[in-house]
C-alpha cells in the first residue's frame, strides 16, 4: 500500500492555489491529484514523493490534512484495463470505496483505489498477475 494525503479545503477562491503553493514551498512533488467538490468544500487526494513532510507542511499552514493507506495497481493503458481489475475485485467480494487513475510510461496506467480489506485484496490482485505498487 501507499500513503495518500487527503486535504479538506473550503470551496473558496484561492484555496487550491494556496495548498499547491504550500507544498511547492516545502519542496513536495505531487505525483497525482484528484479533487472532489461540493458547494461548501473540496476533498483533495494527493500522491506525493514525501507524504509525511507534505502533511506536516500543510498542517503548519492550517490546512486540514491526513494520510490514508491506498492501493496502487498498474494496469495496461487501454480500453478494459481498469475493467479487468475491477471485475476481479468484484468477483472476489472486495468493495472499492473510491478511486482515480493516472497514466504512466510504457503504455501503463496506475489505478489508485481505497479498498475494503485492502491487504487481502492486494494479495488477490498480485496472485492474478496485477502489479501492486509499493510507495512511489
Amino acid at each position: 500500500m501507499i500513503d495518500q494525503i487527503t486535504v479538506f479545503l473550503e470551496n473558496k477562491k484561492g484555496r487550491l492555489s494556496a495548498m499547491s503553493t504550500c507544498l511547492a514551498d516545502a519542496g513536495i512533488n505531487m505525483q497525482a491529484l484528484c479533487i472532489a467538490e461540493t458547494t461548501d468544500y473540496g476533498i483533495v487526494r494527493i500522491i506525493a514523493d514525501d507524504p509525511a513532510a507534505a502533511v506536516e507542511a500543510l498542517k503548519a499552514a492550517d490546512f486540514s490534512a491526513s494520510v490514508a493507506k491506498v492501493s496502487a495497481v498498474e494496469v495496461t493503458d487501454e480500453p478494459g484495463g481498469l475493467a479487468r481489475l475491477l471485475s476481479l475485485l468484484d468477483e472476489k467480494g472486495y468493495n472499492v470505496h473510491y478511486g482515480y487513475c493516472f497514466s504512466a510510461e510504457g503504455g501503463k496506467a496506475i489505478d489508485v483505489l481505497k479498498i475494503h480489506r485492502a491487504e487481502e485484496a492486494e494479495a488477490v490482485m498480485a496472485a492474478a498477475g496485477f502489479k501492486v505498487l509499493s510507495p512511489l
